[in-house]
């Protein structure tokens, strides 16, 4: 499997990057959002990759940025959603705000992105929404201001309480989506206490 790229950008567009690697022209699909953080023409890139293999078609999906990469694997883990569908729900929506309407099941947000219905965002919403208790991305945290560190030692600090994951990284979520002040652990924690459910 080719996991990884680093060549010079020949062509690119909104759907697709000529990569140039030791002399091999690598096509590689992207989504609008790998589109706009790539470097210019000319200069050089490093992409994730995912190889999808299906029958006798070859095709690369580059990333900039490795939680997108995650992001469509989990995508095309859905009955019905190839890595076509997959690449326009990642064009149509940040990841941070993926997750968060996936986790608070809403469907406006969902079903606003181009090619996604009510029947796909709710089979998103059942298929996805245990698999997005993961974790808490780089990108949310960075929107609400606070060290991943400080999200991640909070859900384990209250799963070790006998949460569970997922409540635990709601409760946090909720938290933050409330106050972009907090400065440590130990405020994250109390005041996700006071909230979880």
């Amino acid at each position: 499997m080719i996991g990884f790229l680093r060549g010079k950008i020949i062509e690119k567009n909104p759907t697709r990057l000529l990569l140039d690697v030791n002399g091999v022209g690598f096509e590689v699909h992207v989504s609008i959002t790998t589109y706009q953080n790539l470097p210019e023409i000319g200069e050089f890139a490093d992409v994730l990759t995912y190889l999808h293999v299906r029958d006798d078609t070859l095709k690369l999906f580059g990333f900039v940025e490795a939680e997108e990469r995650e992001l469509f694997l989990k995508l095309i883990g859905v009955s019905g959603v190839g890595p076509r569908v997959a690449q326009g729900i990642l064009s149509g929506i940040s990841v941070a705000d993926f997750q968060q309407a996936i986790l608070q099941e809403n469907f406006d947000v969902l079903t606003a992105i181009p090619g996604v219905g009510r029947k796909m965002a709710q089979r998103l919403v059942m298929d996805l929404k245990e698999k997005m208790n993961t974790g808490i991305t780089k990108t949310a945290a960075e929107k609400y201001g606070i060290k991943i560190d400080f999200i991640e030692e909070a859900v384990l600090a209250l799963v070790s309480l006998g949460y569970k994951r997922s409540a635990a990284q709601q409760a946090i979520d909720k938290v933050l989506r409330g106050q972009k002040n907090i400065t440590t652990v130990e405020e994250l924690i109390k005041k996700a206490l006071a909230v979880i459910e």
